[in-house]
């Protein structure tokens, strides 16, 4: 009797000590039991907050550094990262400074700093124009919500495109001046901007995803908006209305074929899923689309 006492509190005491030390394990493996059929893993990051996120004005291309809140917005999401389990072969980001800082910070709180990176004009954020620079509130009050929504949101209606003397203009920027696509672009609407997006998706991101590779993108709302529009067959319409907050990971599982596998915890249209607190997720959401509402 004594003897089958000790081995039950030995079998619990090796079963207390898995739960605690292997907390990451049990969940990677719910998580590979769960999504039984998918072949491939995508990790999507919309950089954290910038200067210019903060300061409510149309960014585009300009090349603002993170605010303190996005800082600390691309350290979370790698710890995340790193305490959900994810190891990463490759990343991708775009050419501007807060997408590839907030790749920075994810690569090393989940350890990954020495991984392949490729920098991807084709992933910078849509081009906003003559609009680059203005205080979005601002642009609403002189222009009205329908047409700065229209400029915004539209699919395949560009903002006023900004003059070849400008310092938005690409061609006047050292780092595009090499790039004759990039270097001409005066303005870009949601469409033309996937127009560069998922050709690169096709010839460059996806065959590593298919060779083996864990893939890791930090890119920007509307290069992000424009993959995501492709891997989920969202429609023109669902499109406008989809807001990708900033720092939160996306996480795609992918059959053999690329196409994302629905998860329980996706937010339609995506069948991909945000992983953290959701409440704090949706919130943030609501945020990105709060960023052109006029106070009354």
């Amino acid at each position: 009797m004594l003897v089958n006492i000790l081995v039950l509190l030995s079998l619990l005491s090796l079963t207390l000590g898995f739960v605690h030390n292997g907390h990451n394990s049990i969940r990677s493996l719910r998580s590979s039991l769960i999504m039984k059929d998918a072949k491939y893993q995508l990790v999507l990051l919309r950089h954290g907050e910038s200067t210019w996120n903060e300061e409510n004005k149309f960014t585009g291309w300009y090349d603002c550094m993170l605010s303190t809140k996005g800082t600390n917005e691309a350290i979370a999401a790698g710890k995340l990262l790193k305490e959900e389990g994810f190891e990463f072969d490759m990343a991708f980001t775009s050419m501007l400074s807060r997408a590839i800082r907030t790749l920075w910070h994810v690569l090393e709180q989940t350890g990954f700093m020495y991984i392949p990176v490729t920098h991807a004009w084709e992933l910078n954020e849509r081009h906003y124009g003559g609009l680059q620079g203005l205080d979005k509130k601002a642009t609403v009050e002189k222009y009205g919500t329908e047409q700065v929504n229209i400029w915004r949101r539209s699919y395949d209606i560009t903002p006023p495109p900004c003059e070849t003397t400008s310092e938005h203009y690409p061609s006047n920027i050292k780092r595009y001046q090499n790039i004759p696509e990039a270097a001409k672009i005066k303005t870009e609407s949601l469409k033309t901007t996937g127009e560069r997006v998922i050709p690169y998706w096709d010839k460059t991101i996806g065959p590593t995803i298919k060779s083996g590779k864990k893939v890791v993108i930090a890119a920007h709302g509307n290069s992000l908006r424009s993959l995501v529009k492709f891997l989920d067959g969202i429609s023109e319409n669902e499109i406008a209305e989809l807001n990708i907050p900033t720092g939160v990971p996306l996480v795609y599982d992918l059959d053999e074929n690329l196409k994302p596998i629905p998860h329980k915890d996706s937010i339609a249209p995506l069948k991909g899923r945000y992983i953290g607190n959701q409440a704090d997720i949706r919130a943030r959401i609501e945020g990105v689309k709060a960023q052109t509402a006029v106070k009354k």
